[in-house]
């Protein structure tokens, strides 16, 4: 079984990847509000899956040390969720809503899909 860690480095570099392919498509193509929408949903997105990371890390760490476990901080992670969208709302000329809430969903799915080819190999 991998450890979070260990997930969290490989999503990194399929993030790294293809936040690269975003700021191409942001430089070199006409969707320059759609690209950067996708730009920032996924950065927040790789914020929201950083703190979920982290606080399942002390969770794991909590309960092998027998002590009371904190909560994974759900509250803060809507919290940035909300804080993508405002932003894309504050400045629509900037960023397009839709491709900023798609993008906060972009690093789960490179999660589902790094799942998926995982057990594909295995």
């Amino acid at each position: 079984m991998q450890s979070m860690a260990e997930i969290f480095s490989r999503q990194k570099k399929s993030f790294y990847f293809l936040l690269a392919l975003f700021g191409l498509g942001w430089f070199l193509l006409d969707y320059r509000t759609i690209f950067a929408g996708l730009i920032l949903g996924s950065l927040f997105g790789m914020y929201n899956f950083w703190i979920l990371v982290r606080r399942m890390e002390r969770f794991d760490q909590a309960i092998t040390e027998e002590k009371r476990a904190k909560s994974l901080g759900m509250g803060l992670r809507f919290a940035s969720g909300v804080a993508a969208t405002a932003i894309a709302l504050a400045m629509p000329e900037e960023f397009d809503l839709i491709s900023t809430v798609i993008g906060l969903m972009i690093p789960y799915l490179l999660l589902f899909t790094g799942h998926l080819l995982f057990h594909l190999k295995h």
